[in-house]
Order: C-alpha cells, then sequence, then structure tokens
C-alpha cells in the first residue's frame, strides 16, 4: 500500500493509534453511559465492513503498483496502523449518522468512505494522494442518497447526564483532541483558523442578516462541534502539512459553511468541509500541472548583471 508508517515511535503512528484509542472509547462509553441512540450493531458492523473494504481494495491498489500490500507490512503493528484509518473511519461513520434501525446506510457510508481513498486521487510530487475526507465523504455521500438519514442528534452526546457533567464532557472532549493535535498531528494551525473562521463568519451573518448573534455561535458550545473540530476536520491526509495553508483550509471551510446556512441548507459541517476538500484536490491539480511549464520558464538575470561587461579572461 506504500504508506508503511515507522513503528510505534513515529508520530503519524502514534497519531493513528491515538485517535483509534479515542473514538473506540467514545464508541463505549457513548452506547454504555452517554444515550447514543443507534443500535449496539451498528459500529460492529461498520468496523467489520470498513476492514473488509480496505483489506481487499488495499491489496489490490498494492499489486497493481507494485508494492507491498498491507498483509505484508512485516510486523503486526504495521498492519494494525495500515489497518486503523478504515477502523476509525468506520467508527465516525456509525456514531455521526443516524438511519433508526437501519445498518446499510452506515455500511455505505463506511465502504464509500475507505474507497473514496483509492478512486478519488490527485498527483502531488509524482505521487498519488487521497484528498477527500474519508468518513466525511461517506457520510456526505449517504445524506444525499438517503433524505430519511439523518445526522445523530447533538444531544444524544449528553442524553442520559445532568447538571455539571454536561459541561465537563465536551471540556473533557476539547482537552483530549487539542493535545492529540498538538503534540501529534501538528494540525492545530487548521483548528486555529476553522475557529475563527467560524466564530467570524456567525458574526458577519449577524451583522448582515436578522439572525441572533448567540444562535450563529452557540453550535460551538457543543460536543458535536468540538468532535468535528478534534477529531474530523484535523485528518492529516487530506488537509495541507505548512502552516499557513492549514489556516487557510479552516477558514476556507468555515466560510463555505456560512453560505451553506444563509441558504438553509442542512448539515452544513459534513458539506463545507467536502467542498473544501474538493476546491483544494482542484488546487492541487492546477499546480501539478504547471509545475513543468514553471519549470521550462527562462530566468532572467539581475539588471546589474546584464549591464556589467564581461571581463577578458572570462570571454
Amino acid at each position: 500500500m506504500g504508506r508503511v508508517l515507522g513503528g510505534p515511535d513515529d508520530p503519524r503512528s502514534a497519531a493513528l493509534r491515538r485517535f483509534g484509542l479515542s473514538i473506540t472509547v467514545l464508541t463505549v462509553v457513548g452506547h454504555t453511559l452517554l444515550g447514543f441512540e443507534q443500535a449496539y450493531l451498528t459500529p460492529v458492523v461498520a468496523v467489520a465492513s470498513g476492514l473488509a473494504a480496505e483489506a481487499v481494495l488495499g491489496a489490490l491498489d498494492a499489486h497493481a503498483r507494485r508494492e507491498r500490500p498491507w498483509y505484508a507490512a512485516g510486523s503486526p503493528g504495521a498492519v494494525v496502523d495500515l489497518l486503523l484509518p478504515a477502523y476509525i473511519t468506520a467508527l465516525a461513520c456509525a456514531m455521526l449518522l443516524y438511519a433508526n434501525d437501519r445498518l446499510m446506510p452506515t455500511v455505505l457510508a463506511t465502504v464509500a468512505g475507505v474507497a473514496s481513498k483509492y478512486v478519488v486521487r490527485v498527483r502531488v510530487a509524482g505521487r498519488p494522494r487521497h484528498v477527500l475526507n474519508p468518513s466525511n465523504t461517506g457520510i456526505v455521500l449517504v445524506l444525499l442518497l438517503f433524505p430519511w438519514v439523518g445526522i445523530a442528534p447533538p444531544y444524544q452526546f449528553t442524553e442520559w447526564t445532568s447538571g455539571p457533567v454536561d459541561w465537563l464532557i465536551p471540556l473533557g472532549v476539547l482537552a483530549a483532541g487539542t493535545m492529540l493535535n498538538g503534540k501529534l498531528t501538528g494540525k492545530m494551525p487548521v483548528i486555529a483558523g476553522w475557529a475563527a473562521g467560524f466564530a467570524a463568519q456567525g458574526v458577519t451573518r449577524w451583522a448582515l442578516t436578522d439572525i441572533s448573534l448567540a444562535s450563529a455561535l452557540l453550535p460551538m458550545t457543543g460536543v458535536a462541534f468540538v468532535l468535528f473540530t478534534n477529531y474530523m476536520i484535523t485528518d492529516p491526509g487530506t488537509t495541507p502539512s505548512r502552516p499557513r495553508n492549514q489556516v487557510l483550509f479552516g477558514v476556507a471551510t468555515a466560510a463555505v459553511y456560512g453560505l451553506l446556512v444563509h441558504f438553509h441548507i442542512v448539515f452544513g459541517l459534513f458539506f463545507a468541509l467536502v467542498i473544501t476538500c474538493v476546491l483544494r484536490g482542484c488546487a492541487l491539480v492546477a499546480a501539478e500541472r504547471l509545475a513543468p511549464l514553471t519549470a521550462r520558464m527562462p530566468t532572467r538575470a539581475p539588471a546589474a548583471a546584464r549591464r556589467t561587461p564581461l571581463l577578458p579572461e572570462s570571454r
């Protein structure tokens, strides 16, 4: 699969494992203590379908590119690291989608999310890279195909709690996600750009329309927003690496969200992220195609050098 990580000490491997552990704990605690409304079987079926899709598609892709497949990664830890993205995608889809007692929409979202890494790619520095956030892409596809499927209600994260615990849960998720992104993923600029951009679009809509400022900014206080901020928009594989570009990515996502909400389009968070990922993919394609043209452009000598006569010994 061409992406064997450097072992448990590699920051990328550590980030994947921490993400996997965090979403596993949240899933278990959510179904047992918080009030998740999906069936207990939903995350189990999602994980099984996601791992199966990754195993098949990853092996086919590796053989097509003549690279080492996941099952020949060399160690159990490396195999785990290669399958963890599909595992995380599956649990994210199972946690965020609500399809009543139906399991297949969640399965479709998971498989589509995993498949998007192999189907939608652009070349960056000569190597194929996926640009669509897998779990977000799967969720958006299901929302578009099945209008009766929705996003899990935000209150499910605190449905069975009350009092100070209702505040401690989002604070705990925020602290854990911030430490994870700050130490391992290097995506704090994305978070900063997204949070600042979200606040800016809220203030802008309040100033230009008849909505209240509280209603425009209230989503920032919920667990769903905190999860999206720390675990969805910061996906290392589909966000820029340079801090400046990360900030721009976060701000662009917030701006698209503000436009979608202004035009009364529901599920704006997820649609905004997929639109921003598509725009970034188009920019990467354009940059890759313009790179050879830029490299062939003649470089003019400085004016002072052009005016300086050649020395006799240099002729």
